[in-house]
């Protein structure tokens, strides 16, 4: 009963970190026209809803929530080509859920198809960089022993993300497709969705890499 466990706790996961992302980017909207309020806003409530997420779920399956993690992870044996191959859809469905979720909570329609759209080269430099980071910073502290520490430190990481690169961190191909299916602060158009996807795959890579160097053995 041990996968279905962990897929529960990754779809659980990926669906409350898809609602916590559009949710507080809805309600920033409405609270402010300011678009520097509005990012703020959205940053803190990313941040500490992560963080939480990752605590809760992280002795059960890990915490991914996201599938370049999961991918980092199976290439470093930490999990199964099995687990992978149901972690990945798992995520990608339960951020679509938490996408639904967030627009009824609004009064919104259950799915609105983004308009926004991002795919930048700008943007994709960044979801490079972003993702690059988050991967380096959960397998660094991973690899060193210091993996309890991954809750606070991811949570952070976003957050901080979030105002450092400009196309505001997304850095998980699960969640880029959540957010296709909310017209809303946080959403991204369908067409941006895999350019975006393609430059967290290749950041992921970067990340892992980096990860491997510096601690070529494990903690």
């Amino acid at each position: 009963m041990t996968l279905p466990r962990e897929l529960t706790a990754e779809f659980t996961g990926s669906a409350l970190l898809a609602t916590v992302v559009i949710g507080s980017g809805i309600m920033a909207q409405r609270l402010s026209d300011d678009v520097g309020l509005q990012l703020l806003e959205n940053a803190i409530a990313t941040a500490f809803g992560l963080a939480v997420l990752i605590a809760m779920f992280a002795p059960i399956s890990g915490a991914h929530f996201n599938p370049v993690v999961t991918l980092a992870d199976t290439i470093l044996g930490g999990k199964t080509r099995r687990q992978a191959l149901t972690y990945i859809p798992v995520q990608i469905v339960g951020c679509i859920a938490g996408a639904v979720l967030a627009n009824l909570m609004f009064a919104e329609a259950a799915v609105s198809w983004s308009t926004t759209e991002r795919a930048t080269p700008s943007n994709l430099l960044s979801e490079v960089v972003a993702t690059a980071g988050l991967v380096a910073v959960i397998f660094l502290l991973v690899r060193t022993g210091r993996g309890a520490l991954a809750a606070p430190a991811v949570g952070a990481y976003i957050g901080g993300a979030y105002w450092f690169t400009a196309s505001t961190s997304f850095a998980n191909p699960a969640i880029t497709v959540g957010r296709m299916f909310s017209d809303t602060f946080a959403g991204i158009a369908p067409t941006s969705a895999l350019p975006f996807i393609g430059a967290q795959l290749a950041g992921g890579a970067l990340g892992l890499a980096l990860a491997v160097w510096l601690t070529p053995r494990r903690g």
